[in-house]
């Protein structure tokens, strides 16, 4: 999907944990290996992003690990709490906010995103530390995170 705003957009990421490894795309656009996400569009709220990223992207049925209170009301809806929040540049003039979460598959059985991605694959922390994939510290900082939360 195109930008919704011109300077920031809201988006939803996930780092998806089978056992003991991580799942990553390579995406055609910005040709890297990433997590799955995408922006929230005008329609949904931030839970509903989430899922439905994760089902455009990969297909998996996933238990997020996060908390909302069980309770529910007539004029409030409680919505899955990102474990971090943070914002980053996506070219000059554009940026993005990224509320992150982590999740458990509950298979490891992937489905690729043709038109998105070139690739989907688990990661193992040997493949994290590998130069071949050229992840970025941070990207590297939430794998890490994901493994320790999830596990």
């Amino acid at each position: 999907m195109s930008h919704i705003h011109k300077l920031i957009d809201f988006t939803v990421v996930c780092y998806i944990v089978y056992g003991n490894k991580v799942l990553l795309i390579h995406h055609k656009k910005l040709n890297k290996w990433l997590p799955i996400s995408g922006h929230i569009e005008l329609d949904e709220d931030p839970e509903q992003a989430l899922f439905r990223e994760i089902e455009e992207e990969c297909g998996l049925e996933v238990e997020i690990v996060a908390e909302k209170p069980d309770l529910k009301t007539e004029y409030r809806k409680f919505l899955l709490t990102p474990t971090y929040l943070d914002i980053h540049p996506i070219d000059d003039t554009h940026k993005h906010i990224g509320m992150t979460y982590f999740g458990k598959a509950k298979s490891d059985a992937v489905k690729l995103a043709e038109k998105e991605h070139h690739e989907i694959r688990w990661f193992t922390i040997q493949d994290v530390e590998s130069p071949k994939y050229e992840l970025t510290e941070d990207i590297k900082f939430y794998i890490e995170e994901a493994l320790k939360i999830t596990n």
